[in-house]
């Protein structure tokens, strides 16, 4: 399968895994996941048909490891990002001692004042290095990393989690946990 279509799967499954599942007539569960054929035939049914074959492809080769299927192979979810209430069931765990946010400049004025907050997803995203902040943060731009104090939020209080793809997942990070460049 060429890159051009594995994009655009992966993107239509972001769409309808973590935000506009309805628009398709999909159904999650609680915890986000939905049958591998309901997402296939729903797909057919509105104009964008793919294979198992390539869900599997994308699924697979994803660099972020957007996507999970169960341990069956029958299920599938996105591993966080969702817009739409889910509860992806995972247990509280202690952060390593920083994380990382990757950002661009123009929203530094913000964060500075505010921290970093959902916005329209159920938790702030942070990467476990440098690298990976830098990737996310040079989809918008020039990147900005921010460092996140994640050993001393945990200590005041603060939960994390981290998905299935090893992104650490909180409610909010307040400016006072952020060393800024």
């Amino acid at each position: 399968m060429d890159d051009r279509r594995t994009v655009r799967i992966s993107k239509y499954l972001a769409k309808h895994l973590r935000h506009e599942p309805e628009r398709i007539g999909l159904t999650l569960d609680s915890a986000g996941w939905t049958s591998v054929a309901a997402l296939l035939a729903a797909a057919e049914r509105h104009g964008f048909p793919f294979t198992r074959a390539e869900l599997d492809h994308v699924v697979v080769s994803n660099d972020k490891r957007r996507y999970a299927f169960d341990e069956t192979g029958e299920r599938i979810r996105a591993s966080q990002g969702h817009s739409i209430k889910v509860d992806l069931d995972l247990p509280v765990q202690p952060p390593p001692p920083v994380l990382f946010h990757g950002t661009v400049g123009r929203f530094l004025d913000s964060i500075r004042s505010e921290g970093l907050r959902p916005m329209n997803r159920h938790d702030v995203h942070l990467s476990p290095d440098r690298e990976t902040a830098d990737r996310v943060g040079t989809r918008r731009g020039k990147p900005v990393i921010l460092v996140i104090d994640a050993a001393r939020m945990a200590a005041d209080g603060h939960e994390f989690r981290v998905s299935a793809n090893g992104v650490w997942l909180v409610n909010a990070v307040p400016p006072a946990y952020l060393t800024f460049p």
